[in-house]
């Protein structure tokens, strides 16, 4: 028998509307918006339902996304589904921490608020993000160590797409030389700073802080960490991984090889949009797939697991 993961996805995933059916068609998952709403201090029914610029600002951002995911995946556990393991890229990684147990819905939407806030308080002037298609991963990370100021890579999303990130002018001479390398393309992102670079560090111990408030659980369900791309067997490690997380490589490629390693062979990514799903035809094409972003996705779900 097969393992199950349950995986959520980072920024960038983010429309109007997401998680709408759930709000108004499972109470449990309205309990969620509501909890996120009350723990952050902001109408987060209204963000995440109501045309806004404010949806696509990192500080407004997290707490939507994660709103949202909790609010699904409360739906879905109360459906009777539990996964073998779980992960999610970046700040999906809270979505994942949520299931496994190790912090309470209303811990992590308190976190995350502030996370936002840190975040998009540490992004300095000219902080830039390029995903690299095409090339070779050891190529890329040669050629940022050899790039002079801050670049690095951000994200390890797939075979063939690699993010860096990093000062502005560092990561222009990178992509200079990454194109002359051979990279298929080099697509700058449309985010609001370098994050996962060591620039956002400040972020990181702030977050520290606001984590010495919060009660960290018994992992009930396994959950792989994205800065070191395995399980956290010890509760005590939390904590320190989520404040690296800010400022480290994001190792989703790994995470994922490491889950199928382990015997997982179904994946439901929770949350808005595919970009998990879109990751995994490039990792593997022997899993099972399946995203659950509107209640009628938990049919899919049903036929999945049955």
């Amino acid at each position: 028998m097969g393992k199950t993961a349950f995986m959520f996805p980072g920024q960038g995933a983010q429309y109007v509307g997401m998680g709408k059916d759930f709000y108004e068609q499972i109470p449990v998952s309205r309990e969620m918006f509501e909890l996120a709403g009350k723990a952050s201090g902001l109408d987060v029914a209204a963000l995440c339902f109501e045309e806004n610029e404010q949806i696509n600002i990192t500080e407004y951002t997290q707490i939507a996304m994660l709103a949202t995911e909790v609010a699904m995946l409360k739906a879905i556990e109360e459906k009777g589904f539990r996964p073998d393991v779980t992960a999610g890229l970046s700040l999906g990684e809270y979505g994942a921490l949520a299931a496994s147990g190790v912090m309470s819905a209303e811990d992590v939407f308190k976190v995350v608020r502030q996370r936002g806030i840190y975040m998009q308080e540490a992004v300095p002037n000219g902080g830039a993000m390029v995903a690299v298609l095409g090339l070779d991963t050891a190529v890329i990370e040669q050629i940022c160590e050899e790039t002079e100021g801050f670049v690095s890579i951000a994200n390890y999303n797939c075979p063939g797409q690699i993010v860096i990130t990093g000062e502005e002018a560092a990561a222009q001479a990178a992509v200079e030389k990454l194109t002359a390398a051979g990279a298929k393309r080099c697509v700058p992102l449309k985010v609001s700073g370098p994050f996962h670079s060591p620039m956002l560090a400040g972020a990181g111990e702030k977050l520290a802080k606001e984590l010495e408030h919060v009660t960290i659980g018994e992992i009930k369900i396994p959950y792989i960490a994205n800065v070191t791309a395995d399980y956290v067997t010890d509760k005590a490690e939390v904590k320190p991984l989520l404040e690296k997380q800010v400022s480290s490589s994001v190792r989703w490629q790994q995470t994922v090889e490491r889950m199928i390693a382990d015997g997982v062979d179904t994946f439901v990514e929770i949350g808005p949009g595919k970009t998990l799903s879109g990751f995994m035809r490039k990792i593997s094409r022997d899993v099972k797939v399946v995203n659950v972003e509107k209640v009628e996705d938990m049919e899919k779900l049903q036929e999945l697991m049955s």
